[in-house]
């Protein structure tokens, strides 16, 4: 893996993000795993973490999401601000990106729905399990509109993954579990219930220096596919759990999702405002400026693969600044 001295980086990241430009890079992450996965080339493997989370150290000025999105409204961020975060509550945040947060002194948020801890599984990842436990063959998968596939090599089965996932994202929840059980039947194997974090490890997280627990729903839905009531049911209660669980109420929520207009809107970033938070996070792609809406902050998901190519992104997206906010 090609590294970049710190000075270097410092300089190529203090002379985008210098004193008074008040612009602030928000990265997000949801898993962390030990070793390279073919079937999930974008999620990054502990050493290239270590990697990115040395980088950071070395030259930004990484601070917690809620003391930041504060500044950032102040006008008074420090040169090369930036913050970090962690979608969905997985197990491997706790027992494998948090000891490198601790190695390398950085805050972090962990949006946790809680819904899956203690043995929950996400439904993306119940079709990446079942996918890659699939026979080699044919599947008939008409019933989401992708008519019947072939499965036979990695990408065949990477293809398949990011199909399905496009497919079911945006059924009604019933269907859509009920469709995800139907999967996992037919790849004939036992798919694991270990990925989430339990509540034990969220409470431990939580008393982390550092480590801000933040809301993400009870059960991840897209919240523009549910009525009102439901959807500030799902954000009031994962919040009054989480605060059972930490001994405190979160400062930052997420979005599930997180795309304005199509996942959210203006009505839910008001929701997540008067259920008592600081800040929320959308996936709006970009840098957050001096007028970003506090309740739906851009962020972006670094998928480089050496320390020079992922300050080089951090250098571009200085300029990546428009507002995409939910009406």
């Amino acid at each position: 893996m090609i590294r970049i001295s710190r000075p270097i980086a410092r300089w190529f990241v203090q002379a985008r993000y210098p004193s008074g430009t008040n612009l602030l890079p928000i990265l997000m992450y949801h898993r962390v795993l030990a070793e390279p996965d073919p079937l999930l080339p974008e999620v990054p493997h502990q050493a290239l973490m270590a990697d990115q989370f040395r980088t950071l150290a070395g030259a930004f000025n990484v601070l917690p999401l809620h003391e930041a999105a504060t500044l950032l409204q102040r006008g008074e961020l420090p040169p090369g601000a930036a913050c970090i975060t962690f979608d969905d509550g997985y197990r491997d945040n706790f027992e494998l990106a948090l000891p490198l947060l601790r190695e390398f002194g950085l805050p972090a948020t962990v949006f946790v729905a809680t819904g899956y801890l203690n043995d929950g599984r996400m439904f993306n990842d119940s079709v990446v399990e079942a996918v890659r436990s699939l026979d080699t063959g044919e599947i008939g998968l008409e019933q989401v509109g992708l008519g019947k596939r072939l499965v036979t090599d990695v990408a065949s089965r990477r293809t398949l993954i990011a199909d399905l996932t496009k497919a079911v994202k945006y059924l009604e929840s019933a269907q859509r579990d009920t469709f995800c059980e139907e999967l996992c039947r037919r790849a004939g194997s036992r798919l694991p219930t270990d990925l989430m974090m339990t509540e034990e490890q969220v409470r431990a997280m939580s008393r982390e220096e550092g480590i801000d627990i933040g809301g993400h729903t009870v059960s991840h839905p897209i919240l523009a596919r549910i009525d009102l009531d439901e959807a500030r049911r799902e954000i009031e209660t994962n919040r009054d759990q989480l605060t059972t669980l930490t001994g405190a109420p979160p400062r930052c929520f997420a979005y599930p999702n997180g795309k304005p207009n199509l996942d959210y809107t203006s009505a839910h970033a008001r929701m997540v405002s008067s259920a008592g938070y600081e800040a929320a996070v959308s996936t709006a792609v970009g840098v957050a400026a001096e007028d970003a809406d506090p309740f739906q902050l851009p962020r972006f998901m670094p998928r480089e693969r050496s320390a020079a190519q992922f300050v080089a992104r951090m250098v571009r997206m200085a300029a990546h600044r428009h507002r995409q906010v939910a009406d």
